[in-house]
Formats: C-alpha cells, structure tokens, sequence
C-alpha cells in the first residue's frame, strides 16, 4: 500500500515551522511525525503539501492510496485501523478526517459517498505550535516505547550518577561521563553518536537526539528534545529543539520550540510566565492576531534558520518568524516577522542576498548543502511574509 501524508487543516496554525516543512516534518517526541507513521507503518511516506515545498518534500500516488492526517501521532490502535482501510471508506475523530482510501483515478473526494470509521480512543495531535511543547511529554514515552521496544541499550557508564536507570536508553557511540541523568519522571534517550558533557544535570522526558550534544554543566528539565546535530547549555526547560540548531551558552530557554539552523546568542534568555500569572497569548498568523493558547507558561517559537545576538531578551509568548536576525538591548516585539533584522529600536528587512550568504556559510560548516530548492523555498516564503514587514510597505 502507497501512504501519502498530507498537511490537514493545521497547517497554518503551525507557522512559522510549517512555513518551510510540511506537518508530516514536524519533531515532536523523539521523532519527527513522518518517522513516526512510517516506523509504525513498516513503509515509507511521501507528502500533499503546499506546492513551493513539493520539489523538496514530493508526492508519489499510485493505483491505490491511503492519505493520513500528519497532525495526528500515530499509536497502535491507529496505525491497525488505517491499515485495514479499504475502498470508500474514512476515518475521522469527530468532524475531522484522520485518513481515508484514494484511487489515482478519482477527481475529487467526496466524504458524503465514504463509509465513516470514528475512532474513539485517545490520540494524540499537533494543531498548534504551543502543542510541540505542551504534549512533548507523551511523545517522548510513546516514541521511546517505539524505538527502544526488544532492544538492549549500551550500559552506563560507572561515573554517570543514574536515577531508574531502567528507564534511560543509550544508543552506540553516545558519550557521557560524570552527568546526573534522573528518569524517575520520564524516560531519557540517548541517540547515536550524541554526547552530554561532564556536570550536566537532566530530569527527563528527555530525549537527545543523533550527534546532538549538551555542554559543560547544563541544567535540562524534561520533557525536552534537543534534535539531530543541535548542541545545548546553559537551562533548559520543557522546550524542542529541531535539528542543526545552538543554545551553546548560558541563558534561560523554556516552554519553547526552535526550527531548524537557529542560533542563540550567548546569555540569550526568554520569559515564559507573564508577571501578572496571566493566560499567555501567541502570535497566529491565520487569524493575524494573538490567540489566546489556554496555557500560563508559554514562551519562544523560532522559525527555521533565525538567529539573535549575546544577551537578547524575549518577552513571554514570543513568535519569530523564518530567517530573523535580532539584536541589541531590550525586549523586541512579541512577533517578529520573517526576515526581520534589529531589535527594540526597530526593524528593517533582511534581504535575501544577505540571508542567504549566511545560510550557505552555516550549513556548509554541518556539510550539508545550501540548494537552490532551499532558496527558492526561503524567497517563496519572503515574498508571503511581506504583508508583515513594516519597512517592505
């Protein structure tokens, strides 16, 4: 069977991150969503996304297809109902689809003619930004069940001071040596080839993803992801970080998510409890206005390859937008839009000559490429976010 995992109608509320990946690219838990489906699936995936990603993140159909739902995280009696979907019928949790059967030679689809499945039980989705962190706790337990399931872990090491040591994983070629690792609140994953520096305490839900690393006396409360290639000090709590990204220095990072290729300056830190112990209101780029998140702790989500200055401070319930550069003193804006450059003293536009020539010098330092669909992706994405940008008018 062909999957197809396609955006659903989160998407927009999941900007800045799904600006430049589809839902399905999402971390959330140890793994990105797409990870997930497939591990459980035992097939991989392609996406129904917006067409300026498609070059990058493509659609394969065939004869016969199944499309998901990317908001929806898979479980097993989930993964048992999609795969037993047959012609003309759907699943749904209440009004909204979660998968349906396709046929390459339909033209439109129609959910009046389709046979309805409603599933019933829990399951957990991703329809907000403030939910990568708020269910990160559940993801990391369930995808730890998943990935560490009749697996034997690496042992520990004899100078790691361990708390329910049962319930921590170390991958191959994981390095740590004199760290506190407490998993008595939730698991820890350890991922292949990451390394967690001497004097670092952690409290999970905790996952450290590979080749990610935590430096010297780092202070880690769970549930927090650190993703692929990204490194982390300073304190931490309850946040996700995507991949190839640096809170390398001391500062305070909470209830917050980073996108992919951001840096924080040195003694960065981020508010993320409002003085009065209000409801925290995030930036949405739907409805253009601050919505209301129903959480009292909330704090900065950071596009893909934005970055701020030594000693940047931001406000509670934060959204920068994609390739922001912030600097200087006081607090910026509660949103920033993409390609933004300053601070408190205001903002210019970052031109895309300018953003790219550091894109590429940053990338190229990980090995990886700086292509020409990356920059069609990131120009696609400046010309959307113009509206935003006082000085494009």
């Amino acid at each position: 069977m062909n999957y197809i995992l396609f955006d659903g109608p989160s998407r927009n509320n999941l900007l800045p991150f799904t600006f430049t990946r589809p839902v399905a690219d999402i971390r959330v838990g140890i793994l990105t969503i797409r990870e997930k489906w497939e591990m459980y699936l035992g097939y991989t995936t392609t996406t129904l996304t917006e067409d300026y990603l498609s070059e990058k993140y493509p659609m394969v159909e065939m004869d016969h297809n199944i499309m998901i739902n990317a908001s929806y995280l898979p479980n097993h009696e989930l993964v048992a109902m999609v795969k037993s979907l047959e012609d003309n019928q759907a699943i749904f949790n209440e009004e909204e689809v979660i998968a349906f059967y396709s046929k390459d030679t339909q033209e439109e689809v129609d959910f009046d003619s389709y046979e309805a499945i409603e599933f019933e039980s829990e399951v957990l989705k991703i329809e907000h930004t403030w939910d990568i962190f708020s269910k990160n706790g559940d993801a990391i337990q369930d995808d730890f069940e998943l990935i560490t399931h009749d697996r034997k872990s690496e042992s520990i090491p004899n100078s790691v001071n361990v708390i329910n040591g049962q319930n921590v994983f170390i991958e191959e070629g994981a390095k740590l040596e004199f760290v506190t690792l407490n998993a008595s609140s939730g698991p820890i994953y350890i991922g292949k080839d990451a390394e967690i520096m001497e004097g670092s305490v952690i409290r999970g839900p905790f996952a450290l993803c590979e080749h990610a690393t935590v430096k010297l006396s780092a202070k880690i409360y769970g549930p927090t992801t650190i993703g692929p290639h990204s490194k982390v000090g300073g304190e931490v709590n309850n946040s996700v970080i995507f991949g190839y990204s640096n809170k390398g220095h001391d500062g305070f990072l909470g209830n917050s998510v980073l996108g992919e290729w951001c840096n924080l300056g040195a003694d960065t830190n981020n508010s993320n409890l409002k003085n009065n112990y209000a409801e925290v209101r995030l930036w949405n780029y739907e409805t253009q206005g601050f919505a209301r998140t129903g959480l009292q702790f909330c704090g900065l989500m950071m596009g893909d390859h934005s970055k701020c200055g030594i000693n940047t401070m931001f406000n509670t319930g934060t959204v920068v937008g994609v390739s922001a550069n912030i600097f200087g003193s006081g607090f910026p804006r509660n949103f920033v839009p993409s390609f933004s450059w300053g601070g408190n003293s205001g903002f210019t536009t970052y031109l895309t000559k300018k953003a790219f020539e550091v894109a590429e010098v940053v990338m190229k330092r990980r090995n990886i490429e700086f292509s020409e669909t990356d920059k069609a992706i990131l120009e696609h994405v400046f010309e959307i976010t113009k509206q935003w940008r006082k000085s494009d008018s």
